[in-house]
């Protein structure tokens, strides 16, 4: 799709604050950087950066043309999927971005099944935790979110994708899990490996515990981690135990590597969720949404 190019060159400096990193990002020189920005803030005849302090900043007529590139570019991207639909073709770019447990576990078999069939249409993917996810879809750094749990933001929409579990995991030969069963009060003496704030998982995790009587709090940490996979590592190597999406586990399940822990009376049961800003969805994100879950 063309378009004015020093809009996209500015576009990329205001996200990234700096010459030099979109100069790489987009493969032109950094004076090219300059000279188009330059020459945009001639055509305007206002400034857009502020360069007086040791860090570039956007000034206010930079962030408000900021905001309507960001509605610009949406809107070539819609626009240049609708012009190959018409055509039966599919192309154009979808910035995905998923939360840690989904991008590891659910995600690449989707990616690789939506690529074969969607060829010319470029997928990028973030990966974050929940929060940061939900953060860099309201800064428009991504078209389409899919997340563990959900905050209720009411800027954004969430429709189901996948109903997902979450058990008590332990290695297999770990002497605290030989009955297979344990009361929550047993729970609050037993190391865990739990995921940082702002992970989807542990907010979930924290509502489950509420109708058992605990908090996160009265729990014993072992060990915070920024991932499912580093924590099912780290479990398999030692005593501790870990809240885990079943998803992450089917593996060392099936190869009796580890078991899954029962805690009396605790189920926690969620799904992962589409996220979208509120209204009507773009084309490629409804594109990716129907496939994924179709």
């Amino acid at each position: 799709m063309i378009f004015d190019f020093r809009l996209q060159v500015f576009h990329t400096a205001a996200k990234r604050l700096n010459f030099t990193r979109a100069a790489e990002e987009l493969f032109i020189s950094q004076p090219a950087i300059t000279r188009h920005v330059h020459e945009l803030e001639a055509q305007l005849k206002t400034k857009l950066f502020d360069r007086s302090g040791p860090h570039l900043k956007l000034t206010a007529a930079g962030e408000l043309l900021l905001r309507y590139s960001d509605a610009i570019f949406e809107l070539y991207r819609n626009l240049e999927f609708e012009i190959n639909g018409l055509n039966e073709r599919h192309s154009g770019k979808l910035r995905l971005g998923a939360s840690t447990t989904v991008a590891q576990y659910i995600l690449p078999p989707i990616l690789a099944a939506f690529r074969r069939q969607y060829s010319e249409i470029e997928v990028t993917l973030m990966i974050r935790n929940s929060e940061d996810i939900e953060s860099a879809l309201q800064q428009k750094e991504i078209d389409l979110a899919l997340i563990e749990g959900y905050s209720k933001n009411n800027t954004i929409r969430y429709t189901e994708f996948l109903k997902d579990e979450i058990v008590l995991v332990s290695r297999t030969h770990n002497p605290l899990a030989k009955t297979g069963e344990i009361s929550p009060d047993q729970l609050k003496n037993i190391p865990l490996l739990l995921r940082e704030p702002g992970s989807g998982t542990l907010e979930v995790i924290a509502r489950a515990l509420k109708d058992i009587g605990l908090s996160i709090a009265d729990l014993h940490h072992d060990m915070q981690l920024g991932s499912s996979e580093s924590m099912k590592l780290y479990m398999l190597h030692s005593d501790s135990m870990a809240f885990l999406s079943v998803h992450s586990v089917i593996k060392e399940l099936e190869n009796n590597e580890c078991t899954i822990v029962d805690v009396t009376g605790l189920t926690i049961d969620r799904f992962f969720y589409f996220a979208l800003p509120q209204g009507q969805p773009d084309a490629l994100p409804d594109l990716f949404m129907k496939f994924a879950r179709r």
